[in-house]
């Protein structure tokens, strides 16, 4: 995959000479895999809800919003990173579920109407997991099964794929625990560059 890859939460490593960085450098939240994906899950679900779902059913707002939240809270974690590595996984932490409520909606449209959730290993699902895997994902990838299919289709594209964005903001949520866990927060990391400092300054 050219996008970068979720274990390393959108990092970029500190500079050699620098052996405690106060604030590290971060990578462009856009080369995400986990926000490209919640990106399409949102232009998905936009446009699944204005086209299947009746004018006025107040899921259409619900499903939008979990939706955008997916989408908004990776990138204002990953922003948020700058200053406070708590806030990065606790708004990680919040696309993770908002996602999770988006996926059960879908799942209960589909059930409600005696619709077909495909199985994990169905030819279809195999196939969905198949255009999730390219590279540099975008709603433009999805446009023409979306706008072509029927509701059942689309709707089972989507759980496939909002999985696979659960699966890589998982991922993500794990390497910013154990970051957090090696590297502390704001207050600890300028309690040891102060310390390296002076250390650095009684050996001259």
């Amino acid at each position: 995959m050219n996008a970068k890859n979720e274990n390393d939460g959108g990092h970029t490593s500190p500079a050699s000479h620098d052996s405690h960085p106060i604030i590290p450098p971060r990578g462009d939240y856009r080369t995400l895999l986990s926000f490209q994906k919640a990106e399409v899950v949102y232009d998905l679900t936009f446009r699944f809800c204005h086209k299947f779902l009746a004018k006025g059913d107040r899921t259409i707002d619900q499903m939008i919003q979990a939706a955008r939240s997916g989408k908004k809270n990776i990138l204002e974690g990953s922003k948020a990173a700058l200053t406070s590595k708590e806030m990065e996984i606790k708004l990680t932490g919040v696309a993770r579920a908002s996602l999770e409520e988006l996926l059960d909606d879908y799942k209960d449209y589909l059930r409600a109407r005696d619709l077909k959730i495909w199985d994990k290993d169905s030819r279809q699902s195999l196939f969905a997991r198949k255009l999730g895997s390219q590279p540099n994902q975008t709603y433009e990838i999805y446009r023409t099964y979306v706008e072509t299919r029927p509701p059942e289709v689309v709707a089972n594209i989507a759980l496939c794929l909002i999985h696979q964005t659960n699966y890589l903001i998982d991922q993500q949520l794990r390497r910013l625990e154990k970051d957090f866990l090696e590297q502390g927060g704001l207050r600890e990391r300028m309690t040891r560059a102060r310390l390296d400092y002076r250390n650095k300054r009684t050996q001259k």
